[in-house]
């Protein structure tokens, strides 16, 4: 690997940089506060022409990599903005990739080009309340219908529906007990937002509050079979599609949220003086500072590799997973301290840093528990038996 500058990255990394500043903490401790999408910031970042940053540049998109969707969000994140800023923007910089390589030509001459305008924002709706982790297990059932499919059943978690037009919607099309393997028999349809089909209902949750996360209720959902996502009975592949980059995109905002409370922490350690001393002089306070600070590079370089293996193509199942559950501890770490040197005044929302706790402890559960990845380490890459 080269770790030289490259002058691409630093100019993406001003751009963005541009777009933050005029957005600072009082802004999302305000989004959070109200529960309101953060519409200012991403109209600012869809006239940037940061919106499809990934997608090809036939569909009117950037073209680029998850090396550049990694900077613009490990950017977001970093400026103070945390989990909130970058949902706001995720979909529409990263999450197009099963659209980008699986569906028809004509679905994505249709809809691709209006995600970087910014016109039409998307939902992810695969979990479901009785399934979890656990996929395969999904109960939303597509019937065939005449022209297309009528879709019934529930999800949960699903973030920003009340903006969506359309969502990456996963449903069995072939009963479980009727398929050869569990990952046989689901489907990927890029399905309207029918208000009239779907009941979307908040749902109350501890923090990244300026981006909704909803349960919804779908019945008898009509989707053409023009909207059909890769091949019928075959959407477990098409869902896999950008696994590993989603977690190493996750994995940079997970540390730029890190680096936005070491650097509150620091500053008020710097800054507060008790018995006559600033408090970061005390090294019970200043050593978890410099933990924080060695927890976040020791993430960040196995987070360089896991990136650029990704955008090379090259098996990294083992690397993005490590990448994930590392960036995901060395963030929270550095909420948790940042907290912690603020004392009292961490628990309260003057200083921003109980924002940043709250968002930080998300990314141990999202978008893979770090359970599911010692899961994963434990049997793909140490050969021990499946545990589930």
């Amino acid at each position: 690997m080269d770790y030289t500058t490259d002058p691409v990255h630093e100019d993406i990394r001003k751009g963005i940089r541009a777009i933050c500043d005029r957005f600072d903490d009082e802004y999302w401790a305000e989004r959070d506060e109200k529960h309101e999408f953060p519409w200012d910031f991403y109209n600012a970042v869809v006239e940037g022409g940061w919106l499809g940053l990934t997608i090809p540049e036939e569909y009117g998109g950037g073209g680029l990599g998850v090396t550049e969707a990694s900077i613009v969000e490990r950017e977001i994140s970093a400026s103070g903005a945390g989990m909130g800023g970058c949902s706001a923007v995720h979909i529409g910089i990263f999450g197009f990739e099963p659209i980008v390589h699986h569906a028809s030509e004509e679905l994505k001459k249709k809809y691709l080009p209006r995600v970087a305008t910014g016109e039409m924002q998307i939902s992810f709706a695969v979990t479901e309340p009785d399934a979890g982790t656990d996929t395969t297990a999904i109960k939303t059932f597509a019937k065939k219908v005449d022209g297309g499919w009528s879709i019934s059943g529930k999800k949960v978690w699903i973030s920003n529906a009340h903006q969506a037009e359309r969502m990456i919607l996963l449903a069995r099309t072939t009963p479980k007990e009727e398929c050869a393997k569990k990952t046989d028999g689901l489907t990927v349809f890029f399905a309207p937002m029918d208000r009239d089909k779907v009941t979307i209902r908040k749902i109350p949750k501890m923090g990244r509050n300026s981006v909704d996360s909803n349960e919804l209720f779908i019945d008898d959902l009509f989707v053409p079979d023009e909207d059909v996502v890769g091949d019928v009975d075959k959407g477990f592949k098409v869902i896999l599609t950008g696994l590993n980059a989603e977690r190493v995109v996750a994995a940079n905002a997970m540390l730029g949220l890190g680096e936005a409370a070491l650097r509150r922490g620091t500053r008020y350690a710097k800054e507060r003086v008790v018995f006559g001393r600033p408090i970061g002089q005390n090294q019970g306070l200043a050593f978890q500072l410099a933990e924080a600070k060695i927890r976040l590079e020791a993430a960040d370089a196995v987070l360089q590799k896991a990136t650029w293996m990704v955008d090379e193509q090259l098996p990294c199942g083992a690397e993005a997973n490590y990448a994930k559950w590392l960036c995901a501890e060395a963030g929270f770490y550095a909420a948790d301290v940042a907290l912690q040197v603020h004392g009292g005044m961490g628990y309260s929302k003057e200083y921003h840093v109980e924002r940043y706790f709250r968002e930080a402890r998300l990314m141990r559960i999202a978008p893979i528990s770090q359970e599911m990845v010692l899961n994963y380490v434990a049997e793909h890459v140490l050969g021990l038996p499946r545990s589930y």
